[in-house]
């Protein structure tokens, strides 16, 4: 008879042991899966210290396995005396009750070189489109292999810098405003020999006015070459006779000095260059004025615009030695310019380096065989003289005869020599 409660026999699922159950008999053990079973145990006999039939109550129970030190199981590690922790509960695991990512410690140095690897990267990129940019650019006009008889080459490198008055691209209005008028044909205002060598580089300006000898010449468009004549004129109607080729040919006929690179800007390009810039300063010992070319200036400090920078340049009528005077003022502003380019302002602002750059070589006319690697040899040289590093001077001249300026033969030569052979400058020009 069940002396049970009923509401505690609700199943007829057969006698169960515990909770609740009637029968005697305990029921079968429950798969524990953390545990697992020795071998078995062979029949007849009793696992080592299991009681025999006297022993009482609980005998014939199988013995269970000991929780003390895991023993007891087969490869079962309650993880207690390894100090294993279990349920993640430190930093970052799934119950870290902060709710911190698990996240491995930053490395710097990997992060550091991949930083810099990304910044040489664009630098060589941006590097190498502007140098394309740059050198596509660059107007190469000038063929110098036309020039006939050139005298052998020597040390260094020698540049002709010309400044035209060529009003290419030049609008009525543009010509009103700069003082151009509209002349037409072109002509050289100013004249240089840049030599850029080991030993210093020098600046020489070559006075328009210079009485000169109109050798033989290839005509560069023509081909058809002409004879010498014994004609003498003025340097700068060697260029308006026909242009660059004759001009190179004519300087090298009367010097005895190769040049290498030719570099020519008109009046409009060289506005442009100044305004990109943002201004020139200069540092004025006089003030002076002059109708024909527009300046109007008083002494001392001040910053010139492009428009007051070609006025200043081209003034010849306000000096008495008229040629000689404005070739010195071109020489100190030309020194000006390229130290006003070369400013960090200028070089690390893009916003002001590109259009400076590319209003300069828009405006430029260089011979065939000039890179940019060249054009910048020139600048930086430019810059040198203006920092003190080089020397600037007038062509040595001795006299005049009928308006033109004789130039001093002995002097002229003794330079040419030095110039050659890439040895410092001795001669002091006018």
């Amino acid at each position: 008879m069940n002396d049970w409660p009923q509401g505690w026999s609700d199943d007829n699922r057969g006698p169960r042991y515990g909770r609740g159950s009637g029968g005697a008999q305990p029921e079968g053990a429950r798969v524990m899966r953390q545990v697992q079973r020795g071998s078995a145990v062979p029949p007849g006999r009793r696992p080592y210290g299991t009681p025999g039939p006297s022993a009482g109550y609980g005998a014939g129970v199988p013995q269970q396995p000991s929780y003390v030190d895991g023993q007891g199981y087969d490869d079962y590690d309650s993880g207690y005396n390894t100090g294993q922790v279990y349920g993640g509960g430190g930093p970052g695991g799934p119950d870290d009750p902060y709710g911190r990512d698990a996240r491995p410690a930053p490395n710097w140095r990997r992060r550091i070189k991949l930083t810099a690897l990304t910044l040489v990267t664009v630098l060589v990129v941006t590097s190498v489109a502007t140098y394309f940019w740059a050198d596509s650019k660059l107007n190469r006009d000038v063929d110098l292999s036309k020039v006939i008889d050139r005298p052998e080459t020597g040390e260094g490198t020698n540049y002709l810098i010309v400044g035209s008055d060529s009003r290419k691209g030049m609008t009525a209005e543009d010509k009103k405003k700069l003082h151009t008028g509209s002349a037409q044909g072109q002509r050289t205002d100013s004249m240089m020999i840049l030599h850029v060598g080991g030993n210093g580089d020098t600046l020489i300006s070559l006075p328009r006015d210079s009485d000169v000898a109109i050798p033989s010449y290839k005509g560069s468009t023509s081909g058809k070459v002409y004879p010498n004549r014994g004609r003498h004129t003025k340097l700068n109607a060697a260029y308006a006779e026909d242009g660059p080729t004759l001009l190179v040919r004519t300087i090298e006929f009367n010097t005895g000095l190769h040049i290498d690179h030719y570099v020519e800007i008109g009046f409009g390009g060289f506005a442009k260059i100044v305004d990109a810039v943002g201004g020139v300063e200069m540092n004025l010992d006089q003030g002076f004025k002059d109708k024909w070319s527009g300046a109007d200036f008083k002494a001392g400090k001040q910053t010139l615009n492009g428009e007051q920078a070609l006025a200043f340049v081209r003034t010849r009528h306000a000096f008495a030695a008229s040629d000689l005077q404005r070739t010195k003022n071109q020489q100190k502003f030309l020194s000006a310019l390229a130290h006003q380019v070369a400013t960090p302002s200028t070089v690390l602002n893009p916003f002001k380096f590109y259009p400076t750059m590319g209003a300069g070589l828009d405006s430029l006319t260089v011979d065939k065989d000039m890179s940019l690697w060249d054009l910048a040899s020139m600048f930086w040289a430019m810059k040198g003289v203006s920092g003190g590093d080089g020397k600037s001077m007038n062509m040595p001249v001795s006299g005049s005869s009928g308006g033109n300026l004789v130039w001093d033969k002995a002097k002229v030569k003794t330079l040419v020599d030095e110039l050659k052979n890439d040895e410092t400058v001795t001669v002091s020009g006018n």
